[in-house]
């Protein structure tokens, strides 16, 4: 009885207990956590929008209606990366609702309610409608099912009734936002004078003869750069170097890697799936129930990996090939011959030349800069130097031009499909092929194949075990105690022979990836703490398969720009302004024909021509597109001869031969019309920044997600 009493005496005790700490787990997030009240952050604002702060519970309200939304039309959880972008749809939203609202107010604009019904059900319907309540299968509007629709909303489950409400909201804001640049583009105006000069440069055509010495041909390690002369730089183009808030930070990785053991217990594991992949009566059915990767059971040259395209040569049907290790994945085949498909695999290599805009005489020059590259190929140069220097396309540039294997299914623009479809061997394209990104020269180095391959295939991956896990933390926590400063950090990691010193500079505060780190926010949020210094190592972060300590190397702010911000771009101007005293200096008071000063100057000089060239669209054969080196070009006569002086790229003396001035016309319409469309193809972007600017947005999400 004596230890029932007692029970009963502090079962009250236990219950608080247990509430408070009920309490604590349920709200212990706001309570406890890096932005709360008891973590010493009174700060609950996520940003601010023309003045106007936004509350994190207010933004937090909005990502969870879209979050209700989303997962009730696609049926399940968002993950990370979808949860990420609804975020940026949040706040875009209180973008729109304060900024842009702002100057609706003061023009006037609204969408009223008889405007609305006429975009749901009336004569002007709006495009989201006409998909929402279209046939999917015919394609048909049916104005029919919109009204049936709306009769029995209020009999529909609230949250219908709430998104149904959310949709004529957004319908209301589209279309106010398209009057209000309707507006702004109809407001655009091209003065005569304006395309009078741009038909000037489109049509005067020139032949030139130029000296050029590059900033390359001077050694770089020849030109010493001081700071003072760093500072004087940044000082007189401050507007060119705009200021943002971001780290650098120097990492070490502590890779989760497989050990020794884990790797022969898989090695001997996936042998026996071997012999049981030979003998299964369904191989495909054995595959996919013992394979760690689904892969399909017939697979194209496109599809396959390196490793594979490689070894399916040598198979013979019925056999079982493998293993073959890819990374910490061993993989073994069953091969069961070929067959015809319906669609073809080729891989081609490209070099895509883009037009800055859609003006005739942007596309023009595209064109003649691609078919100036393709001439060199023809002639013999190489084809993936080329792509790596002159591509814009920097996925497959850093691959000299590399776009792999692909399919006739769509998978490339139309133009660019049918060139490489129609190819019947290896080998360059001997014209350019063009597309809505611009001009491609286009190399098929291996030609349309319909070939399917039918492989049975199982993939286990080495799953690193507990133990292994347990040692590269062990490593990574010992290196983060044992270094409290940048020159420790960097002093442990030379004497340390495994370990690898990398930089992450200029990481801006929303970033999630640092490198090839992947779901990285955890190191960027511990950069960007108040309380962290520069010279502060950090604790030890897990990443995927990896344990990652850091050290924080600098800081840059929005507010104050320093020359470390901007080191590498300012040291390259003011070594390329010294070059370029150094080369005129040489070239100063030199007479004769430019072959003569040439050969006076030395190695580095080169005379070039450039024929039937116009402002608008020249591109001269070494210096590439000068727009100086042009200007001054087209302000001399013919005959004339220009003084040295300082291009984009280097140093030059410009010849004309001849010019043909363009002929007189009293129309310019045509002209007038290209200027305009261009400036209104970009109105939405223009308008969309020149409000942000406006609105002094600050965003500080990056500081709660």
């Amino acid at each position: 009885m004596a230890l029932i009493n007692k029970i009963r005496e502090k079962s009250g005790v236990a219950v608080t207990v247990i509430a408070i700490s009920l309490i604590l787990f349920m709200v212990g997030g706001d309570l406890l956590g890096p932005n709360s009240l008891l973590g010493g952050n009174n700060n609950q604002t996520v940003g601010e929008i023309a003045g106007k702060e936004i509350n994190i519970k207010d933004f937090q309200s909005r990502v969870d209606g879209f979050r209700q939304n989303y997962e009730a039309q696609s049926g399940r959880s968002l993950n990370e990366g979808e949860l990420a972008s609804l975020r940026d749809q949040a706040w875009n939203q209180f973008v729109v609702d304060i900024a842009y609202k702002k100057q609706y107010d003061k023009l006037g604009l609204e969408v009223t309610d008889e405007e609305l019904y006429d975009m749901v059900q009336g004569n002007h319907i709006s495009p989201s409608i006409l998909q929402a309540f279209s046939d999917p299968t015919t394609g048909r509007f049916d104005k029919n099912a919109v009204i049936n629709y709306l009769k029995n909303l209020k009999t529909l489950p609230l949250e219908q009734q709430k998104s149904w409400e959310n949709f004529e909201k957004s319908l209301r804001e589209e279309r106010t936002r398209a009057k209000y640049e309707n507006m702004l583009r109809l407001s655009t105006y091209t003065p005569k004078a304006q395309a009078e000069k741009e038909y000037v440069a489109q049509n005067t055509k020139a032949n030139l003869r130029y000296l050029y010495v590059p900033y390359f041909s001077v050694v770089d390690t020849t030109i010493k750069v001081t700071d003072a002369q760093l500072e004087e730089y940044l000082s007189a183009h401050k507007k060119e170097y705009k200021g943002t808030d971001t780290r650098s930070i120097e990492y070490v990785t502590f890779p989760v890697q497989p050990a020794k053991d884990d790797s022969a217990a898989l090695y001997t594991e996936i042998k026996e799936l071997a012999r049981g992949l030979a003998t299964a009566q369904s191989d495909s059915a054995f595959a996919a129930m013992n394979s760690d990767i689904p892969l399909p059971i017939n697979q194209s040259y496109a599809t396959m990996s390196d490793q594979l395209k490689e070894a399916v040569k040598t198979f013979v049907p019925g056999g079982v090939y493998g293993p073959y290790r890819e990374g910490n994945t061993y993989y073994i085949y069953k091969y069961g011959g070929t067959r015809s498909d319906t669609v073809s695999s080729a891989k081609a290599s490209h070099i895509l030349i883009r037009a800055e805009n859609q003006s005739d005489s942007a596309k023009a020059a595209a064109r003649t800069k691609a078919e100036g590259i393709l001439a060199q190929i023809k002639a013999g140069a190489n084809f993936e130097a080329l792509a790596a220097t002159s591509s814009a396309d920097p996925g497959s540039a850093q691959r000299g031009g590399d776009l792999g294997y692909f399919q006739n299914n769509g998978a490339m623009v139309k133009p660019f499909e049918e060139a490489v479809f129609s190819a019947t061997a290896p080998g360059l394209i001997p014209r350019l092929v063009e597309s809505q990104f611009g001009f491609h020269i286009i190399k098929v180095t291996a030609p349309k194949s319909n070939t399917l391959y039918r492989i049975a295939t199982i993939g286990k991956t080495i799953a690193p075990s507990q133990a292994t896990r347990d040692e590269a933390y062990r490593k990574a926590d010992e290196f983060a105690n044992t270094v409290k400063s940048r020159e420790q950090f960097e002093e442990a990691v030379k004497k340390n022979k495994g370990l690898v010193l990398a930089n992450a500079n200029r990481i801006p505060e929303s970033a999630t990836n640092i490198n090839a780190i992947q779901n990285a926010r955890e190191i960027v949020r511990w950069a960007f703490k108040d309380d962290t210094k520069t010279s502060n190592v950090s604790p030890v972060f897990e990443t995927e398969e990896q344990y990652v300590v850091a050290v924080l190397t600098g800081k840059s702010d929005a507010k104050d720009v320093k020359v470390d911000d901007f080191r590498d771009e300012l040291t390259t101007k003011v070594r390329n302004q010294i070059k370029a005293e150094q080369i005129s200096a040489k070239l100063k008071g030199a007479t004769g024909s430019l072959d003569d000063i040439a050969k006076k100057y030395g190695a580095g000089a080169l005379v070039e021509y450039a024929n039937e060239i116009s402002l608008a669209t020249g591109f001269l054969t070494s210096a590439g597109f000068d727009p100086i080196a042009l200007g001054k070009a087209f302000g001399l006569k013919a005959g004339q001869k220009s003084g040295v002086f300082t291009g984009e790229n280097g140093v030059f003396i410009m010849e004309v031969i001849n010019k043909t001035e363009a002929p007189k016309i009293a129309d310019f319409t045509q002209y007038k019309t290209q200027l305009t469309q261009s400036l209104e193809s970009r109105m939405s972007y223009l308008v969309n920044e020149a409000i942000r600017e406006n609105a002094k947005i600050e965003d500080h999400r990056a500081k709660f997600f």
